[in-house]
């Protein structure tokens, strides 16, 4: 199969609903569209998330009902689950300083030049000052201090807990974006659902308590109808704004 452009793959990606039961699709490629999800960019390189690629007939089955088996989930040959893992940020901040520290030729931290010394803080010190929060508390403290110098100069203001929160989806829906494009790509379709009952599927996957669901994404070979039609977009000049 030939693959699409990356302006073909946009045109061709729609939401698709329903999908042909009787044409299987190849999960290798799935898992290939995973990893090539893996590439987009994610703050502060914390690739905060995980990829749950659903293939079992009986596993697809629970996640379809949670899924309140909506035609995309109910047909879907197969589905991925975009999980949000905000509480890893301590282990995958070790990942970065460990890949600086082979990158840099594991010398000692005195003969890093300046510019190896402020990547290595930024992962050391400043991850940590964001990221490290008690009960919500100290996410606020540090929002009433950047606000404060914020005053007088520009300051990341995403310090409280739930701002981070709203960062990490943000990565993960780029992640998520990502796949589906790069399925596109490959002539198969997909459907990003937030349909869901996200509880239910935590306890399916087993996900600690710390980790959320971003969206659940079925995967198949659309129908005739499974495409709802002309795709509708708002007039381009009501969203696009030149300064």
């Amino acid at each position: 199969m030939t693959q699409k452009t990356v302006s073909e793959a946009v045109n061709y990606r729609r939401a698709v609903r329903n999908y042909d039961t009787n044409i299987a699709i190849d999960s290798a490629v799935v898992k290939t569209c995973i990893e090539q999800a893996t590439l987009a960019p994610s703050s502060s390189n914390l690739q905060l998330w995980e990829f749950h690629h659903i293939i079992s007939p009986e596993v697809k089955k629970k996640l379809s009902a949670y899924c309140f088996d909506q035609g995309a989930a109910k047909t879907a040959q197969e589905l991925v689950v975009v999980v949000v893992r905000k509480d890893l940020w301590r282990k995958r901040q070790k990942s970065n300083l460990n890949y600086l520290d082979k990158l840099y030729g594991g010398k000692p931290y005195s003969e890093y030049s300046s510019r190896e010394k402020f990547a290595a803080n930024y992962y050391k010190k400043l991850i940590p000052f964001t990221y490290f929060d008690i009960l919500g508390l100290l996410g606020w403290l540090k929002y009433i201090l950047f606000w404060m110098v914020g005053l007088f100069r520009p300051i990341y203001r995403e310090a409280r807990s739930k701002d981070l929160r709203v960062v990490a989806h943000k990565s993960a829906g780029l992640a998520a974006q990502t796949f589906m494009l790069s399925m596109a790509a490959h002539g198969l379709d997909t459907c990003p659902m937030e349909g869901t009952d996200t509880l239910r599927i935590k306890r399916l996957l087993k996900l600690p308590y710390g980790a959320e669901i971003n969206m659940v994404i079925s995967c198949g070979i659309r129908t005739d109808k499974g495409v709802y039609g002309d795709r509708f977009r708002i007039p381009f000049e009501e969203v696009y704004k030149k300064w």
